[in-house]
């Protein structure tokens, strides 16, 4: 068979390549920096930062495993009051409901039902919130 011009000229790119990768593998061995692995070791030191020394033994600092909290850090229990304080803002004893606002302007829904005494607008009140499908509403409620 014979060669055709691109099929030399493909072999002889080849043969070039491959003499250029010889040489550059000659070259590096030649100015390589003696050391093998501790030339490419790294350290990281205890502010997280890469080092080419390798940390000094002396330095190191005892640390208890289990004082160390991986997570959400546990809650300390809180005391926790459900009664809150506020007033009677808007209520239409027609319909039997009303709302009520608390110190720090946050409106509850409340219904006659949960109301012990005649709601009227302007009372103070205690009352518990509880959580309703359309939000937060007021139960338990005394008039003061």
């Amino acid at each position: 068979m014979a060669e055709t011009f691109n099929k030399k000229e493909r072999e002889k790119k080849r043969e070039q390549r491959k003499k250029e990768k010889q040489s550059k593998k000659e070259n590096r061995k030649e100015h390589a920096s003696s050391g093998g692995w501790e030339s490419m070791m790294a350290y990281v030191d205890e502010n997280g930062l890469l080092q080419d020394t390798p940390p000094d033994p002396s330095a190191k600092k005892k640390i208890n495993a289990k004082s160390i909290e991986i997570g959400i850090p546990r809650r300390e229990k809180e005391e926790f009051d459900p009664v809150l304080r506020g007033f009677i803002n808007y209520f239409d004893s027609a319909k039997g409901y009303g709302f009520i606002k608390t110190e720090d302007d946050e409106n509850f829904f409340v219904h006659q039902n949960n109301v012990s005494g005649i709601a009227e607008k302007g009372k103070k009140v205690r009352f518990e919130k509880e959580k309703s499908a359309k939000g937060w509403v007021a139960i338990k409620v005394v008039i003061e």
